[in-house]
């Protein structure tokens, strides 16, 4: 089986896990998260600017999260795809800014809003492993920005999903990265802080 192929099957069986998870989850479970990641990561830049997402489908929310961090100093950013097998880029947001949509089901801040460079950032999961690999969907979007951004600084990235999210190991290209850490939802918020390839 290629590669490919692989990651394919992979990701149909992640989602379904995924559902899975969140069906079985608390409602409160972005609430405790954000708490978890706000106490955790609060002060690893402060002043600094940490991006998040806003949630597609069943992906965890951070909105909360976010929220919590803009009050601890630091400035909030959205990533923006510009296009397939570009680096994502990241413009300023915090709540009640203008949002247009983007590709892949994505809302992002409209040009006329600064572009920021992330110190931090929240990532979505399809699924992950104990090696801290994340599986998305596929695009290699924040695969390619946090090659970029840590070719450039020092950049913390927290991968985000539900316990239920974690999968025997990930199939990997050369691109694939590992989060600095993950915050995952199990009975109550957890960090692990897997070894980064």
């Amino acid at each position: 089986m290629t590669l490919n192929a692989g990651k394919k099957r992979f990701r149909e069986t992640a989602a379904i896990q995924r559902k899975q998870a969140v069906a079985t989850a608390s409602p409160n479970s972005p609430a405790i998260i954000a708490d978890h990641i706000v106490r955790q990561f609060g002060n690893h830049a402060t002043r600094g600017v940490v991006s998040g997402y806003l949630a597609i489908g069943d992906e965890l929310d951070v909105e909360p999260a976010l929220q919590g961090l803009r009050e601890t100093g630091m400035q909030l950013a959205l990533p923006v795809v510009i296009a397939a097998g570009q680096a994502l880029i990241f413009r300023q947001w915090q709540p009640g800014t203008d949002l247009e949509p983007g590709s892949l089901r994505t809302r992002h801040p409209t040009p006329d809003n600064p572009e920021l460079a992330p110190d931090m950032l929240l990532v979505p999961m399809l699924a992950f492993d104990d090696q801290g690999y994340r599986m998305g969907w596929g695009g290699g979007f924040y695969d390619r920005t946090l090659a970029g951004l840590r070719s450039r600084k020092s950049v913390l990235a927290i991968g985000v999903a539900y316990a239920g999210q974690r999968m025997p190991p990930t199939p990997t290209s050369s691109i694939s990265s590992a989060p600095s850490a993950s915050a995952a939802w199990r009975n109550r918020a957890s960090t692990c802080r897997p070894r980064c390839r």
